[in-house]
C-alpha cells in the first residue's frame, strides 16, 4: 500500500492583493524582495508560505499581519494557481486572498516600513492577463512570479463584484459623500458614469443614511456625508 511519503509534493503559499483607491487611480499594496533578481522581481505581493501542521488561516493571518501590517482586515479568498512554472525556486501552489480597504487604513499600517509602498495599478487594454504597476515616479515595477496575472484577475473580480454588490463601500470611510463613491466605481470600472443615473441607483439598492454633517477642508462645495445603515441591509 502507498503512502503519502510515496509521492513529492509541492510547497503551499498565500499571496494578499491588498488594493485602495487614491485620487483618480486604483493602487495595491505591494512588498520589496531582497532576493528580487533571482525570482524576476524587486517587488511582489505580501505572502507567506504554509508551515507543515499548520491551518491555512494561520498562514494568512501570518502574511497579512507580519509582511503587510494589515492583519485586521478581512480578507476574502480568490483563486489558487498552480501551475508548476510559476516560481522559479520549484513547484509552488499559491491561494490568493484579497483585502480592500481605505487609502488611509494602509498608510497608517505602513508608517516606519521601507519594504512596503502603494503602487499604482494599471491594467492594458487588449492584454487582460497582465497588469503594469507603476511607482509615484510613474517608472514601472517589476513584479516577482506570475504576480502581475494574480493582480490582474483580482482586479476583474472587484470589476464584477462592483457592478453588482456593495464592495464600492470597502473603499471608503464610514463616513462618505455620494461624490466619493461614484469617483471609487469609476476608479474600478474605468469609465465615466453619468452622475443622476448612478445616485438613483445607488440610493435605490443600498440602505444609505444622510447624516446630516457635511464634509469639511474641500475645494468643492461642501457635500453631504452618508453612511451604511446596518440595521436595514438584508
Amino acid at each position: 500500500m502507498q503512502q503519502l511519503s510515496d509521492y513529492s509534493h509541492p510547497a503551499l503559499a498565500v499571496d494578499i492583493i491588498a488594493l485602495c483607491v487614491r485620487d483618480t487611480g486604483l493602487y495595491c499594496l505591494l512588498i520589496r524582495r531582497e532576493d528580487g533578481d533571482v525570482v524576476g522581481g524587486d517587488w511582489a505581493l505580501p505572502g507567506a508560505f504554509v508551515h507543515h501542521g499548520q491551518p491555512l488561516e494561520e498562514a494568512v493571518s501570518r502574511a497579512a499581519q507580519t509582511k503587510a501590517g494589515i492583519g485586521d482586515l478581512h480578507l476574502e479568498q480568490l483563486v489558487v494557481y498552480g501551475d508548476p512554472e510559476r516560481d522559479p525556486r520549484g513547484h509552488i501552489v499559491s491561494i490568493a486572498w484579497l483585502a480592500i480597504a481605505p487609502e488611509a487604513t494602509f498608510q497608517s499600517r505602513m508608517s516606519g516600513r521601507e519594504d512596503l509602498q502603494l503602487a499604482r495599478v494599471h491594467i492594458p487594454e487588449g492584454n487582460p492577463s497582465a497588469t503594469i504597476v507603476k511607482d509615484e515616479a510613474g517608472a514601472p515595477i517589476r513584479l516577482a512570479f506570475d504576480h502581475e496575472a494574480i493582480l490582474a484577475d483580482a482586479v476583474r473580480r472587484v470589476q464584477e463584484k462592483i457592478e453588482s454588490g456593495p464592495v464600492g463601500f470597502a473603499f471608503l470611510p464610514k463616513r462618505f459623500t455620494l461624490r466619493a463613491v461614484q469617483k471609487v466605481h469609476e476608479v474600478i470600472l474605468g469609465r465615466s458614469l453619468a452622475k443622476p443615473a448612478f445616485r438613483r441607483k445607488l440610493l435605490d439598492h443600498y440602505p444609505l443614511r444622510a447624516t446630516g454633517d457635511y464634509e469639511t477642508g474641500n475645494a468643492f462645495r461642501p457635500a453631504e456625508l452618508y453612511e451604511l445603515d446596518e440595521s436595514n441591509r438584508s
